[in-house]
């Protein structure tokens, strides 16, 4: 073999290596329309209280489906879903939602609400974790465009502490927030478009 065709034999297993991210991101995975029944289509929710999952990283994906198959993130919505799916399936899910856009928020803001939300997300320094834009990194949600029923649902039920399989940092970090506060950040959060 000619030093130019060693070249082309490792190009084309380099291509044929990315070939399965590449179409993963393209073509939705059979387990996809599972998921879409909740989730909505391309992963953006249209149901009360259920997340979108578009747009949310990778590793954060793929961390909460594995959370939820072990039984260490109790969704009873999702019991039984997960049962025996291969950790290679988890990853295609994860490799496909967050490849996907989340659509745009089309409610309306409320201007003093937005505000205050804004205002109290810095002071709390959210940003820290979930990333200045709020579009979250690795193990970290995204909360850009988030739900805003659900972003309150969940914040709400971490400041109670009624929650397993999540990052303990934040039943701190929410600890003795009044409620109107969680709703301005919520409401802030929910209309970010980034």
């Amino acid at each position: 073999m000619t030093l130019s065709s060693k070249w082309r034999a490792l190009a084309f297993l380099g291509v044929a290596m990315l070939a399965p991210i590449f179409s993963a991101a393209q073509k939705p995975p059979a387990r996809a329309a599972t998921c879409d029944v909740c989730h909505g289509p391309n992963g953006n929710s249209v149901l009360k209280d259920i997340p979108s999952i578009a747009g949310q990283p990778k590793v954060f994906i793929e961390n909460q489906l594995v959370l939820i198959r072990e039984g260490m993130r109790d969704i009873p919505q999702m019991k039984g879903v997960l049962d025996n799916v291969p950790d290679t399936e988890l990853t295609e899910l994860a490799t496909y939602y967050s490849s996907l856009k989340i659509a745009k928020p089309t409610a309306q803001k409320q201007a003093a609400l937005h505000d205050k939300g804004e205002t109290l997300s810095k002071e709390m320094r959210c940003g820290i974790c979930h990333l200045p834009t709020y579009v979250g990194r690795d193990q970290m949600p995204r909360l850009a465009g988030q739900r805003e029923d659900y972003m309150l649902y969940t914040m709400r039920a971490m400041k109670a502490n009624q929650v397993v399989g999540r990052d303990p940092n934040m039943i701190t970090s929410l600890y003795g927030i009044a409620d109107e506060d969680l709703r301005a950040i919520s409401h802030y959060l929910s209309r970010l478009s980034n």
